[in-house]
């Protein structure tokens, strides 16, 4: 190795200590991945999936069923309102229904999840199941209305004024509360604390349900025994401190070997790795301090190891009682007591922690199973989920199958080879090369191979930016000049062979030191935490994908192996596993008669086993395509190919119900992927050159992709909705060859809502059978929020929002989507409070758009709210719910401002239901709808598998259970209101079925009612003939966030990641800064008439 010397510099010695970093790792637990984001992540459970969407771009969708054979993806028109709100322009809408269905007018509505750290101690620990929730702040929920007033009060104008001068305060204050994404699952951290933690209660479970056949289900969830004995919980200094847990925990190790049975009174004490240590009853002190010595490993170079002095002071902190837990489990407390769960965890993690590579809640182990390459220099280990949870049958062990991409343990010249997949004598390094590679090594461990038994470690900080050949430095202080080719023959004998190659530069900028690549090696277990490409992918996936069957025998091989009832510290601390899956009572709902239109021969259908088709029936609204056209992006798809494969869609269009020209305006035109802009372009203007004097549009475009087409889908997308106001319809390459009857018939689905149709309804929706949502004018939301990919370090978070449109059918959503602060989890805009030059305050906001678009779809306003929201963890439960539920509050009680704003100045930093109310409170005085609030679930690792494999009943072909599963007892919370259910069917790997929590319910839902609903609604998704795995508003506001990435205009940051601006309405949009984050632009606007339809589908 060479150390260029620096004229300031002259030391000689080199520190390669190894440390754990913390890296942001975004994770997919099993099947394909839920589609959050371009591309899943690489963290995976190896479970199943539904039917996949077909084509580029979004080629995955996990559990959630299948899409038409290509992917259509969120979109994000603007909003436009009749009542001329001045909304914020940063955020864009569409969805509602387009008259030329020939259906009844319908609003036109423009606009459009791992481990965390175990940081345990007095006041922050590790949640024993997930993320732990926060104390709960202060909130009571109402019987009926949430606030009841005996006299009403008329409202001045300066009283109105100074109530919206409150909110703008308020809404400042929270710009200036910082919520921040960590590791995997961007934990939200509340900067004031609750004013009580006694006050909110989660809805209690209803009862259980009883609708359905009953059966009997296992699942992934072993039986712990509670100790009975006390805990203690010791705060622990190490000083000189040290950011690395597996320091920490080799000194702790070394105390524990030394004085356990001196000085620890024989206890075997559990440690977080960070300041709390856990013992099984009392040490024999209160506070004690000691003096260890850490002598570094061998790095097999004959000298003197370093040795390092750290003082260590314990002292006694609290006793655990577990008696709350008892309680709380018994179902006679409301509040989990955390502080016991993080003990039993950490304790259970220990052993694991010292046997394999702990990431997140995960374990990983070359040994644990069978390495497969990933390409590129990858390749996955199989490892473990473990988690400590509080349920109806006590506490249990979840425990469930995971691989996860490790960087190969190669030499760094095979590795960037592999990397580059080519032959790197062939032609020099180019800079796109030299970028690749610096990327893909920066903060990777190496170890030297040029010194014999001698392997010091050192960690990869860049590439030097000339060749090797051309690197020298100074030998002495006289200024000596040696190149570094000269140095490695004189001192070791070694020549480098790849002198046109750059040197590995470790250390860091003050003392960079030069190591040739062709002598290290990349240090085993490093994991990869950066984004896979789509062949890493699907490599992955196959690795990980298994049968239902052959994932139960594994995971319980796994608790055999473990041996958790041999683990030394479960047997100290009293803890006892049951090595037998929990056999679960379940139930098998029905499917819902879906209605289609009267003219086909099938009028009504009963979908089996979560699926059917098109034969013999119309779409219940048939869409209206007079004029459309196609171009072709794909060299290897004729023009008579095209001409026919259009012919062909044209007439499934027809026979599926809907008013589709057989001829179009204009033959199918081929054309260069490099000039989609202008291909584009020019065919719409030749179009309209021939349908404007008729004064008529063009309806739709066809368009044919290359099977890999890298940035053109999305190019497309952004072009044809915000530039020419296009609707379009992707289709790949070899889906045009295949040309297969299936095929177009789900093409055809996704086309006819684009342009305004409906597919299907729920008969029981037209007749008006279905509880709590037929009785009165119900609106149903769902929002997500998706994030950027691991190593994007400034991308903003997108945040969707989708609401049903038409009532009593709840089939067509109308959505918005909004830009934010990197990986901020709580939605910013579902109320807005900003200044106006002319009209003072104004409010606005997601929520508030999309009533005022309900209301004049369906000429009622909703009286009653559903609202659907994705991708919370846990522990992010009482913000969520705070901050969103009081968005839709605000909206719809501005009789109760007043009292509202005291409530805000009492919970100022609970964002969630700040924002729900003021949106409803900004509508119209006394406006009071009744809200139930459903966290939706997909990134746990709780799985359920059939009792009797052979019972052909209560399986489906994959081996899978039947949809319309549902599980509300044992594994559910011991208390509120919660419920598994597997809505879809099973067709490779194991299904993971969707976890619905309820944190608010005014509507007084039985279990019952919104069991069925959900699983109904799963039966009404637009995009295919299949029931899907979450609720269709979720997954609509999935495919919202996603869509608005497209529109980002990408500038490169300093870290060579893209940096992106937020979705807007264009021209007049204000520029949003997200706490601590950079400021977000607005996109360009979309087209009104592309506004109008749900072209996101």
């Amino acid at each position: 190795m060479v150390r260029k010397r620096r004229s300031d510099t002259y030391g000689t010695g080199e520190s390669s200590e190894s440390q754990e970093t913390s890296r942001t790792s975004a994770r997919v637990e099993s099947q394909p991945p839920s589609g959050r984001g371009p591309a899943p992540q690489q963290h995976v459970g190896g479970s199943g999936t539904g039917l996949y969407p077909s084509g580029s771009q979004q080629a995955y969708q996990g559990g959630r069923g299948s899409g038409g054979y290509y992917p259509g993806r969120g979109g994000h028109p603007q909003t436009h309102d009749a009542q001329r709100l001045s909304a914020p322009s940063h955020y864009q809408g569409w969805g509602g229904s387009q008259s030329r269905s020939g259906m009844p007018p319908q609003q036109q509505y423009g606009g459009p999840r791992g481990g965390p750290g175990m940081q345990v101690g007095r006041g922050a620990g590790l949640s024993a199941a997930g993320p732990s929730r926060p104390p709960p702040p202060e909130l009571h929920q109402a019987m009926q209305a949430p606030y009841q007033v005996t006299q009403t009060i008329p409202l001045q104008a300066s009283s109105s004024q100074q109530l919206d001068s409150a909110f703008v305060e308020v809404a400042e204050q929270f710009k200036r509360i910082s919520v921040e994404g960590e590791a995997s699952c961007q934990a939200i951290q509340p900067v004031v604390p609750p004013v009580s933690s006694k006050s909110m209660r989660f809805p209690v479970r209803p009862g259980k349900g009883t609708s359905g056949v009953k059966c009997l289900v296992k699942a992934n969830h072993f039986f712990a025994e509670l100790p009975k004995r006390d805990l203690h919980q010791y705060d622990v200094s190490v000083t000189p401190e040290v950011t690395s847990r597996g320091v920490n925990r080799a000194v702790m190790g070394e105390l524990v070997k030394l004085y356990r049975e001196s000085h620890l009174g024989g206890r075997l004490p559990a440690y977080d790795g960070r300041k709390s240590l856990y013992t099984a009853g009392p040490l024999p002190f209160t506070s004690r301090e000691f003096q260890i010595i850490l002598v570094d490993e061998d790095d097999g170079s004959r000298t003197e190891r370093r040795q390092r002095t750290f003082k260590i002071v314990i002292k006694l902190a609290a006793r655990v009682d577990l008696h709350h837990l008892d309680m709380f489990l018994a179902g006679r407390q409301a509040d989990a007591p955390q502080e016991a769960l993080q003990v039993l965890d950490i304790v259970l993690r220990e052993l694991p922690t010292a046997r394999y590579l702990p990431v997140g809640r995960s374990f990983y182990s070359p040994d644990l199973g069978r390495r497969q390459q990933l390409g590129e220099g990858l390749e996955t280990w199989r490892g473990f989920y473990q988690s400590i949870r509080p349920t109806q049958m006590g506490l249990s062990l979840n425990i469930d199958m995971s691989s996860t991409a490790f960087i190969e343990p190669l030499p760094v010249i095979d590795f960037v080879t592999q990397l580059l997949n080519r032959d790197v004598q062939s032609r020099p390094l180019s800079d796109a090369d030299r970028v690749k590679i610096k990327k893909a090594l920066r903060g990777v461990k190496v170890e030297v191979t040029h010194r014999g038994n001698m392997r010091r470690k050192y960690r990869i900080s860049g590439l030097t930016s000339q060749a090797t050949r051309e690197l020298t430095f100074p030998v002495d202080e006289r200024g000596t000049m040696k190149s570094v080719v000269q140095y490695f023959q004189e001192t070791y004998g070694f020549t480098i062979q790849h002198t046109n190659w750059p040197c590995l530069q470790v250390g860091n900028q003050q003392r960079p030191n030069y190591l040739p690549m062709e002598v290290c090696k990349i240090v085993e277990g490093q994991r990869y935490s950066k984004r896979l490409n789509e062949r890493q992918i699907t490599a992955l996936l196959k690795v990980t994908c298994q049968r239902p069957h052959d994932r139960e025998r594994d995971i319980i091989q796994t608790v055999h192996h473990n041996a958790y009832n041999e683990d030394p510290y479960a047997k100290e601390f009293g803890i006892k596993i049951s090595e037998k899956l929990a056999c679960v009572e379940a139930r098998v709902l029905p499917a819902p008669w879906l209605k289609y239109h009267d003219t086909g021969r099938e009028r009504d259908c009963l979908p089996r086993v979560g699926q059917w088709n098109m034969m013999n029936k119309k779409m219940v609204n048939g869409g209206r395509v007079n004029n459309w056209t196609c171009i072709n992006f794909s060299r290897n798809v004729q023009e008579g190919v095209a001409r026919g494969f259009c012919d062909e869609l044209a007439q499934m269009c027809q026979i599926s119900g809907m008013e589709f020209a057989l001829k179009p305006v204009l033959p199918p035109l081929s054309a260069r992927p490099d000039q989609v802009e202008r291909a584009l372009k020019a065919r719409y203007h030749d179009a309209m050159n021939i349908l404007q004097p008729q004064r008529k549009e063009l309806d739709l475009v066809i368009i044919i992709l290359p099977d890999n087409n890298g940035s053109l889908y999305g190019d497309v997308k952004r072009i044809c909705e915000t530039d020419l106001g296009l609707v379009s319809q992707c289709c790949l390459t070899k889906h045009v060859f295949r040309m297969s009857k299936q095929y177009l018939a789900n093409v055809a689905l996704k086309i006819n809502v684009k342009v305004g149709g409906r597919n299907t309804v729920l008969v029981d929706a037209l007749s008006r059978s279905i509880p709590l949502v037929s009785d009165l004018p119900t609106i149903i939301f769902g929002a997500d929020v998706t994030h950027p990919h691991p190593g994007e370090d400034s991308s903003p978070s997108i945040a969707a929002v989708v609401a049903s449109q038409d009532w009593p059918e709840v089939t067509k959503y109308a959505g918005l989507v909004c830009a934010q602060a990197h990986r901020q989890e709580l939605i910013q805009d579902l109320f807005k409070v900003w200044q106006d030059p002319q009209r003072g305050t104004v409010t606005g906001g997601m929520i508030k758009e999309l009533l005022i678009s309900f209301k004049r779809a369906t000429g009622q306003k909703p009286k009653r709210i559903i609202f659907y929201r994705d991708g919370v963890s846990e522990g992010q439960f009482y913000q969520v719910l705070l901050y969103e539920l009081d968005a839709i509050r605000k909206v719809r009680c501005l009789i109760l401002s007043l009292l509202l704003a005291i409530i805000l100045f009492i919970i100022i930093s609970n964002f969630f239901l700040i924002i729900l109310c003021q949106a409803c409170a900004s509508l119209e005085s006394n406006y009071q709808p009744p809200v139930t609030f459903v966290v939706v679930q997909k990134r746990h690792h709780t799985r359920l598998f059939a009792n009797n494999y052979n019972d052909h009943r209560s399986v489906d072909k994959s081996g899978n259970i039947l949809p319309g599963t549902v599980v509300d007892s044992k594994i559910c919370h011991p208390t509120e209101f919660d419920f598994y259910l597997c809505s879809h069917a099973g067709i490779q790997g194991t299904s993971r079925p969707a976890h619905y929590h309820v944190l608010w319910d005014e509507n007084k839902f039985t279990a019952d009612g919104l069991q069925t609903l959900t699983n109904n609604l799963c039966y009404t998704y637009a995009r295919c003939t299949r029931s899907v795995s979450i609720v269709p508003p979720a997954y609509y506001a999935h495919l919202a966030a996603f869509r608005a990435r497209f529109y980002m205009e990408p500038e490169t940051s300093d870290s060579g990641s893209m940096a992106s601006g937020a979705v807007g309405r264009g021209g007049g949009a204000r520029v949003q800064r997200g706490p601590g984050s950079a400021s977000v632009r607005p996109l360009p606007d979309l087209k009104e008439n592309v506004k109008r339809v749900m072209f996101y589908c």
